[in-house]
């Protein structure tokens, strides 16, 4: 099974909203479907339907029914390590980056090797954006540079190189010609699609930028910290309208936020973002008033790697120790986060 436990840990632990310890598991155990991969999983992406897809150091990208943990599609090409993956809305298209240079696209009702492969950095692919309609990609990588790729012909359109931009994350903006991207140089920038040109940098923050979300209607954008033992680790929202200014933070990881993301609206939530960290830890915000709604600290999967929203109180996590855990935000008189499935 590699690094990857072959039996999943049960136990969970539950925190009140003021971070006092709840409920220890376990009291239920929820299903533990057969691991989707052999190795820790780097990153997964809610798609269509009920499903998802995720990649892994196994080298692999699956597609999954997050509800009973079936794998559909299992895809192999990359050469190294998987560490981003995406798809477009209503696509039926996947893409993944790795750590072998290269990007690739896959068709779900296509074969096993990918249908485009996008060639042109030095160094590991680490940020990975689709258009709305699927017709072009941007990657970002170490190398400082970012690209954007027609891919229907698998053409790169435009290269760029920004000194000292280690890119970390990349994310379409709904609807708009822009991308979101996080970097090691501890910045967030806003590019301009059309001509793949820098529209906006944020100011800059004391932490490396290790990941950035979206806002469904796109005035909004998240963006994670790296720190240790509590200093940084915190995410921050921006307004991406005219001020283009730093809103609000969300304070309470104790190791680097890995991942954060906005969760659909729901008729019965208040607008929430979820984030996860090295420590173990999943927490539930809200947007507004930047409160912890709810904790889950998931025992014996090892740092959390990256998060997906299905809706607007099911979040899947992708581990480095036990897989894929699905999360359901259940809304009682304390809003509570509890692990319903792993695979």
């Amino acid at each position: 099974m590699g690094k990857l436990q072959s039996k999943f840990s049960i136990h969970t632990t539950k925190y009140r909203a003021d971070g006092s310890m709840g409920e220890v598991g376990p009291a239920q155990s929820p299903p533990q479907h057969c691991p989707m991969h052999s190795d820790a999983v780097t990153s997964v992406a809610a798609l269509k339907l009920d499903l998802c897809v995720s990649g892994a150091r196994d080298k692999s990208v699956a597609v999954c029914s997050w509800r009973s943990g079936a794998v559909l599609r299992r895809f192999t090409g990359h050469q190294r390590e998987v560490t981003k993956v995406t798809s477009a809305p209503d696509s039926n298209r996947v893409f993944s980056a790795s750590r072998d240079k290269t990007a690739m696209m896959w068709e779900l009702q296509g074969t096993s090797g990918p249908n485009q492969r996008f060639v042109a950095h030095d160094l590991v692919v680490t940020g990975l954006a689709v258009s709305p309609d699927a017709s072009q990609l941007c990657t970002g990588s170490r190398d400082n540079t970012m690209c954007k790729w027609d891919t229907e012909t698998g053409q790169c359109l435009r290269r760029v190189i920004t000194f000292r931009n280690l890119v970390t994350h990349l994310c379409w903006v709904p609807r708009e010609p822009y991308v979101i991207q996080t970097s090691e140089d501890k910045t967030v920038r806003l590019w301009d699609m059309r001509q793949l040109e820098v529209a906006h940098t944020f100011p800059t923050k004391q932490h490396i930028q290790t990941c950035c979300d979206v806002s469904p209607d796109g005035r909004l954008c998240l963006s994670t910290s790296s720190g240790t033992a509590g200093e940084g680790c915190e995410a921050t929202l921006w307004d991406l309208r005219q001020t283009r200014s730093h809103v609000c933070e969300y304070k309470g990881h104790f190791q680097t936020t890995t991942s954060g993301v906005f969760l659909p609206w729901g008729p019965a939530l208040t607008p929430s973002i979820a984030t996860a960290s090295c420590d173990g830890t999943v927490k539930v915000w809200d947007r507004d008033t930047a409160a912890c709604l709810a904790t889950l600290y998931l025992d014996g999967a090892g740092p959390l790697s990256s998060l997906a929203a299905c809706d607007s109180s099911t979040l899947l996590c992708a581990t480095s120790n036990s897989g894929i855990h699905v999360l359901q935000l259940r809304d009682r008189v304390e809003p509570a986060l509890e692990e319903v499935a792993a695979f």
